[in-house]
């Protein structure tokens, strides 16, 4: 698209320069019916600064600065030679390129040379060496010159301002977006690596209490913990494959379809799952992804603070909302079992960072009857 863009644009280039040779090689065969100083010189000197004039517009994109001063000489030396009849058009299109494709410490400079040379090039045609004006009408058509020069120059230079500005704003929005894969790459590294190292240091803390009394026990536990070292050792390999290459294979996000999973992970851990799903339509793929580390922090911590126990997860949409509600009934009483604290760290952080990237809402604290509870409201049109 930006090719053929490139195409048209060089294609008028090519039309205007044409145009302007044929405009300068009819001003050079003008006679003096109107009463006008005209060019009396050979025709093919006119010819020749016709094509100066026009010729150099074809290619004023790629070299915008030589073009600009070949056509300032012409028109120059045309002036002096009264052939233009026009207020140096091709001047004005090879100074707008100027401003366009050139930094400022060229282009103004390009400018303060271009005016005065102009400009007395017209005063000196008009009102010295053929005189058809007197001073003051000299300096008026000098003036006009200078207006059409000028202007387009300030034209480009304005469109230049505007296209530096939308690509720094486009950088800057790559930054941002940047920056924010870079945060969802670490929650995902963080949900992954908390959730399989809290079950591993559980089940590793069983096979260490029950070694010696129950070999059985302690043989499952720790085939437990190979079972998760691998899985966690294959969610982080695609999870950085991301940032190694573009091209590298990636599988489908978790969703809903595999809070199963989860939960049958959790009870292999000592966490006994009551899973509830109950929802119509399926969400978008963001969502769910949202739902599924909500429920995987929630039972991490489940499994880190309170296993063995029994733990409830539900979830719930209707009405626009999806709800969760993972509630867990606490560690068992005993000998030196001591009353749970909140958890902390990183975990609760997280859901509340992604519940509140989607607007919805999140409560997480001690139940009054025993254990702790995390409950989340995500609208689901939030992630549309």
């Amino acid at each position: 698209m930006r090719r053929t863009r490139q195409h048209h644009l060089h294609a008028l280039d090519l039309g205007a320069a044409l145009a302007l040779t044929a405009v300068y090689v009819g001003f050079a065969r003008l006679t003096a019916d109107d009463g006008q100083p005209v060019y009396t010189g050979p025709f093919w000197l006119g010819c020749l600064l016709a094509a100066a004039v026009g010729l150099p517009i074809a290619v004023r994109r790629r070299r915008p600065l030589a073009v600009l001063g070949t056509v300032l000489a012409a028109l120059a030396t045309a002036s002096l030679l009264d052939i233009p009849r026009e207020p140096y058009t091709a001047a004005g299109l090879a100074a707008y390129l100027v401003a366009l494709a050139e930094p400022a410490r060229r282009s103004v400079p390009a400018l303060a040379v271009t005016l005065p040379v102009a400009c007395g090039a017209v005063y000196l045609g008009e009102a010295v060496v053929t005189p058809a004006e007197d001073a003051r009408g000299a300096v008026g058509v000098a003036g006009l010159v200078l207006l059409v020069i000028a202007g387009s120059w300030g034209a480009g230079f304005t469109v230049r301002g505007r296209r530096s500005a939308a690509a720094e704003e486009q950088r800057r929005r790559a930054e941002r977006a940047l920056d924010e894969e870079r945060l969802r790459i670490a929650r995902e590294l963080h949900d992954i690596v908390s959730h399989h190292l809290g079950m591993i240091a559980v089940k590793a803390g069983v096979a260490g209490h029950v070694a010696q009394d129950d070999p059985a026990q302690a043989r499952a536990a720790l085939k437990v913990i190979e079972e998760t070292s691998r899985s966690a050792l294959a969610d982080m390999r695609r999870t950085l494959g991301v940032l190694r290459s573009d091209s590298a294979p990636l599988g489908p996000a978790p969703g809903l379809d595999r809070l199963d999973t989860l939960a049958a992970e959790a009870r292999r851990a000592g966490v006994d799952v009551a899973l509830t799903v109950r929802v119509g339509e399926e969400p978008a793929e963001g969502t769910q992804l949202t739902v599924y580390r909500i429920v995987q922090e929630s039972l991490t911590n489940a499994i880190r603070h309170a296993a063995p126990t029994r733990c409830r997860v539900t979830v719930e949409a209707d009405a626009g909302e999806i709800r969760i509600d993972v509630a867990d009934e606490g560690p068992p009483p005993g000998p030196g079992r001591q009353t749970r604290e909140p958890p902390g760290g990183h975990g609760l952080l997280g859901i509340r960072e992604r519940t509140t990237m989607y607007g919805g809402s999140f409560e997480a604290g001690p139940r009054p009857e025993g254990g702790f509870a995390v409950s989340v409201r995500l609208p689901i049109e939030g992630n549309r």
